[in-house]
C-alpha cells in the first residue's frame, strides 16, 4: 500500500523540514494542507531552533544573509541557512532592525520603508510622508513597535529627527508615527529634555524601544542613560540610569543589545583609545519607567578588540560574542569579517561570518528569532483620513524644515568660500620668496 505524503509520521515530517532551507519552506506549503499546518506551528518553530543556538540576520551590500551561530565549549560554529529575499534587485537596504520576529527595512529608496517577517515571507510597504537627508546622510531615528489591543499585536512605526548639535536657529526635531491600522501618520507632542544621537540604535524588547540617551545639555557630552519609548501610550519615559558611571570608570563607549527577548545587556568600553578592557551588564528587571541591573562580565582581552554596533549574549554560556573583523588578518584595507566568542578566563573564539567581503564596509547584523506574528495588510478604503489639527503640524513643520535647509545651504556655501580662500591664500605664499 502506497502512503501518501500526507500520512507520514508527524515526527518524521519535523524532521524533514527541520533539514530543508527556508528558501524551501514556501514550496513546502504549498505540498499539502498538513505540511502548510505544521510549518506554522509553534511547535515546530522551537523544534527548528536548537537549544543553545543564536539566530542572526547579516547585511552586506545589497545583500541579507540568515545564519546561526551555535557556542560550544569545544567546537563553536556558524551555520548558514541561506541568502535571503524578498524583493527585485532594484531595491537597496540600508539598516535593519529586529523586533518579535519582525525586520524593518530602511531603504537608501528615501520615499517608502517595507517591514518583513522573513519566516511567513509576509511584508508590508510603507510610504513615507517626508524625506530629509542633506549630503546622503541619514538624519533619522527609527523603531519598530506594538501594543496589546483585544489579544493581538496592534504594530506601530516611530521616526523622529533631531537637530541639537547645530546652531540656535537650526535647531529643530520632528517625531511622527505611523499606526498599521489605520494606515495614517500623526505627529507626536514631544518636547524632549533629552537626547538620543542621530544614527544611534534602539533595542526592541516587548513591544517597546530603548535607546542610550543623555540630558539636553550642550555641556553633558555622554550618553550616561537609556530612555524608554512605550508604544502603548505612544510617549517616552524618564531617563533611566545605566549601571556604571562613566566619569567614575572612564568608560567612553556604550552599546545595547537584547537577550532572548526579554532583558536588555549593556556593553561598556574603556575610553583610552578604545582598549581590552570592558564590561558587561544585563538587566534584572526593566520597564518604561525603571531598570535594575546586575554585573554579567568584565574582561581584559588580548588581541584587543574594537567592538562595533551588535553584539549577542549567551547567559547559559557565560559568553558574548562580537560581530566585528579579524584583527589578526594580514590585510588593513579589507579585514577578514568574523564573529569573535569572548568568555571568562580569556576564552576567545573567532568564526568567519562567510559572508563576502567587502572594502571599509562593516557587517550590519541583527538577532533574529523566528515568528509566527502576521502583518497586517491595510484593507482598501480603510485609511484614516487626517485631522485638520494633524495638517496644520505637519506643513507647520515642513515649513521649518524647509527654512532650515535653506538657511544650512547658505551656511555651508560660507564655509566653503572661507575654504576656497584659505587654500588660494596659501598656495600664494608659498609662491612667495622671503
Amino acid at each position: 500500500m502506497t502512503t501518501m505524503i500526507s500520512n507520514l509520521p508527524k515526527d518524521l515530517i519535523e524532521e524533514i523540514l527541520s533539514r530543508l532551507s527556508w528558501k524551501s519552506m514556501k514550496a513546502v506549503r504549498l505540498t499539502c494542507k498538513s505540511w502548510n499546518n505544521l510549518s506554522k506551528s509553534e511547535m515546530y518553530i522551537g523544534k527548528s531552533t536548537r537549544e543553545g543556538q543564536s539566530m542572526m540576520i547579516a547585511m552586506m551590500p545589497q545583500n541579507l544573509y540568515l545564519m546561526s551561530c551555535v557556542v560550544d565549549d569545544v567546537d563553536p560554529s556558524i551555520e548558514h541557512k541561506g541568502h535571503l529575499s524578498f524583493f527585485s534587485n532594484r531595491v537597496s537596504i540600508s539598516e535593519i532592525f529586529h523586533s518579535e520576529g519582525l525586520i524593518l527595512c530602511i531603504l537608501k529608496d528615501v520615499t517608502r520603508i517595507v517591514v518583513w517577517n522573513p519566516y511567513l515571507g509576509q511584508t508590508r510597504w510603507i510610504k513615507l510622508r517626508f524625506s530629509h537627508r542633506p549630503h546622503r546622510w541619514d538624519w533619522f531615528n527609527y523603531a519598530l513597535g506594538y501594543e496589546d489591543k483585544d489579544s493581538c499585536r496592534s504594530f506601530k512605526f516611530l521616526r523622529f529627527i533631531d537637530y541639537f548639535y547645530t546652531a540656535p536657529e537650526t535647531k529643530f526635531f520632528w517625531y511622527e508615527i505611523y499606526d498599521f491600522d489605520s494606515g495614517s501618520w500623526s505627529t507626536l507632542d514631544v518636547t524632549p529634555h533629552w537626547f538620543i544621537s542621530c544614527g544611534s540604535k534602539g533595542v526592541s524588547l516587548k513591544g517597546n524601544t530603548y535607546w542610550c540617551a543623555r540630558e539636553r545639555t550642550p555641556e553633558n557630552g555622554l550618553r550616561d542613560h537609556i530612555i524608554c519609548f512605550d508604544f502603548t501610550r505612544e510617549r517616552f519615559g524618564p531617563l533611566l540610569p545605566l549601571p556604571v558611571n562613566f566619569t567614575d570608570h572612564d568608560y567612553g563607549s556604550v552599546t545595547l543589545s537584547c537577550v532572548k527577548e526579554e532583558k536588555i545587556a549593556a556593553l561598556f568600553q574603556h575610553y583610552a583609545s578604545y582598549d581590552s578592557e570592558f564590561e558587561i551588564w544585563i538587566t534584572t528587571k526593566i520597564e518604561a519607567e525603571m531598570v535594575t541591573w546586575s554585573k554579567f562580565l568584565r574582561m581584559d582581552t588580548e588581541p584587543k578588540i574594537v567592538f562595533p554596533d551588535t553584539f549577542f549574549i549567551d547567559e547559559e554560556k557565560k559568553v558574548f560574542m562580537d560581530v566585528g573583523r579579524d584583527y589578526d588578518s594580514d590585510s588593513d584595507d579589507c579585514p577578514e569579517k568574523c564573529i569573535n566568542i569572548i568568555g571568562e578566563a580569556g576564552y576567545l573564539k573567532k568564526l568567519d561570518l562567510g559572508v563576502p567581503a567587502y572594502q571599509n564596509h562593516w557587517p550590519d547584523v541583527c538577532s533574529y528569532v523566528p515568528s509566527l506574528v502576521h502583518i497586517k495588510k491595510l484593507a482598501r478604503g480603510k485609511r484614516t483620513e487626517q485631522s485638520s489639527l494633524e495638517k496644520h503640524r505637519f506643513d507647520q513643520n515642513m515649513l521649518r524644515l524647509a527654512a532650515i535647509e535653506k538657511l544650512m545651504k547658505k551656511q555651508n556655501r560660507y564655509w566653503l568660500m572661507v575654504i576656497i580662500l584659505v587654500v588660494c591664500r596659501s598656495r600664494t605664499l608659498r609662491g612667495v620668496e622671503f
